[in-house]
């Protein structure tokens, strides 16, 4: 069956990222057929690194995909905040080592893209995932969507798909969010991030997820996501900094970062658990990227066609909450077709479930993310070194912010326990 001539029961996917993959993933599962369009010509290992708390590694468990991802990943064992003079503010334990019923993982964004993408390609076949199609717009009518294709490695129209409905995960830059909101721009609120990995020796536990500074002076969060890289025992370290400057222009995307735009903030980060100087003069690859997201938008469906996990809600990298949100948008979208006989109520429902809590987690992001626990420890102390920790907040009210944060984002402990149990998880 050639693409034009596709049936309109057809449910096709634009974009083949971590929504795209994981609801193609939970549709197999389900024995209901999709097709994914991949805008990229072929997939390769981009990007740096990517956190997977426990309610994202949830829905990666429950496709069978613990075991692949361990084996590139490591299991975070801690999270850690310290002021930007390097002193101890709070800890907790994570995953698996803070009582949750699955793990958290640090890995590099392209090794968890890998292993959703083999896991499509075996389940679903190739001919059910598709590359080299990049979205031009799509059309509908009562009866069916039909979606507008151009090959990205030459510009060439391509044949158009007709299908039942179109499911939009085509990414931040969403052409076909664009085309249901035309006027819609960027927020970027002056703040500027650079990210990198580099090769060094384990800090802390080894499996520590640290936070240190906060965007006014001066921000990093680092965390490793590759053991033993060389032999030699070294890890793979990701990092990104930080820092607002209402002054500067937006960072461009993607691009090779340069030393001297930001080094200088970090030049006497000299910690005796981490010469974080030091670590970001021997990155392997510096890129830089603007901190932006887009305010909520008051629905994503439009009769045949929805919007999920980017293109949905693109929010701030912080709080590693964007890949759980797309990963829990692909099930419950998936369960919503599941459970109506009419596509149209299903993306509906679908909507209604995911709108609101990803609009509120979006704009916690903006204002309360969790580092704001060192944002209020620099508050109280005036941004100067302190005695202890002890003398500025005690560790009870930096546990209470802490958990506020998890409540919002839907990882909170007491969500779990239901699933723990045997019941379906809260979201």
């Amino acid at each position: 069956m050639t693409q034009s001539q596709q049936a309109a029961g057809d449910i096709v996917v634009i974009g083949g990222g971590i929504a795209g993959l994981t609801f193609a993933l939970h549709m197999h599962a389900r024995g209901i057929p999709c097709r994914v369009y991949e805008s990229a010509p072929q997939v390769k290992e981009l990007g740096v690194g990517i956190t997977l708390l426990p309610h994202a590694t949830r829905e990666f468990c429950a496709l069978g995909l613990e075991d692949k991802l361990r084996a590139v990943a490591i299991e975070n064992r801690e999270s850690v905040f310290f002021n930007r003079f390097g002193q101890f503010i709070y800890k907790e334990d994570r995953g698996r080592y803070g009582g949750y019923p699955f793990p958290e993982f640090g890995i590099h964004r392209g090794k968890l893209h890998r292993v959703l993408y083999e896991a499509a390609l075996e389940r679903l076949g190739p001919q059910a995932l598709i590359t080299n199609h990049g979205c031009t717009g799509v059309d509908q009518d009562e009866n069916s969507v039909t979606v507008h294709f151009r090959e990205t490695s030459s510009g060439a129209q391509l044949p158009s798909v007709r299908a039942a409905v179109a499911i939009a995960a085509d990414g931040v830059n969403s052409t076909v969010r664009r085309q249901f909101y035309p006027d819609e721009k960027m927020a970027f609120a002056g703040i500027n991030t650079w990210r990198g990995v580099t090769r060094c020796k384990p800090f802390l536990t080894g499996r520590s997820y640290v936070r240190v500074g906060n965007i006014e002076t001066g921000k990093m969060v680092i965390y490793p996501i590759v053991d033993d890289i060389d032999g030699e025992g070294n890890q793979l370290i990701n990092w990104m900094a930080e820092i607002r400057q209402p002054s500067v222009s937006m960072n461009d995307w993607n691009k090779p970062g340069r030393l001297e735009d930001f080094l200088p903030i970090y030049a006497d980060w000299h910690f005796d658990w981490l010469d974080v100087a030091d670590m970001i003069q021997h990155a392997d690859q510096i890129l830089e990227y603007p901190m932006v997201d887009k305010d909520p938008v008051p629905r994503w469906t439009f009769n045949r066609v929805t919007f999920m996990g980017d293109a949905a809600h693109p929010m701030y990298p912080r709080g590693s909450t964007g890949s759980a949100q797309s990963a829990i948008d692909a099930r419950t979208l998936v369960d919503q077709i599941a459970n109506h006989a009419d596509l149209r109520e299903a993306l509906q429902a679908y909507e209604t479930l995911r709108l609101a809590p990803t609009a509120k987690i979006v704009q916690t992001n903006r204002e309360f993310p969790p580092d704001y626990l060192i944002i209020k420890v620099d508050e109280l102390s005036g941004g100067k070194p302190f005695r202890h920790i002890d003398d500025v907040i005690s560790q009870d009210d930096l546990r209470t912010l802490s958990e506020n944060y998890k409540k919002i984002a839907g990882y909170s402990l007491e969500t779990f326990q239901p699933a723990a149990a045997g019941a379906p998880a809260a979201h």
